[in-house]
């Protein structure tokens, strides 16, 4: 049986991690505006790998896709904080 925690650690260290590579993809000149595009492959890609079997591919790639977004938005919204405090 899956713990309730799992259901919730699971996603955000895949978010956490979309974030970390795309971070480091910028440090070796990777243009800004193609980090999204990457955001969204990677959550997509790495959702189908590990939800597909429990959901199906349609409801992998959403959830993949899901999963990108809210790594850019995140991204954005702390870029976005940080400014207006500096």
């Amino acid at each position: 049986m899956e713990k309730s925690s799992d259901n919730f650690l699971t996603p955000t260290l895949h978010i956490a991690l979309i974030m970390a590579v795309a971070e480091m993809l910028k440090g070796v000149g990777v243009p800004h505006n193609v980090i999204p595009l990457i955001d969204i492959a990677l959550g997509m890609t790495g959702a189908v790998f590990m939800y597909e079997k429990r959901y199906g591919l349609y409801k992998s790639v959403v959830i993949g896709l899901i999963f990108g977004l809210s790594a850019c938005g995140m991204f954005s919204g702390i870029k976005n904080v940080m400014e207006g405090i500096v």
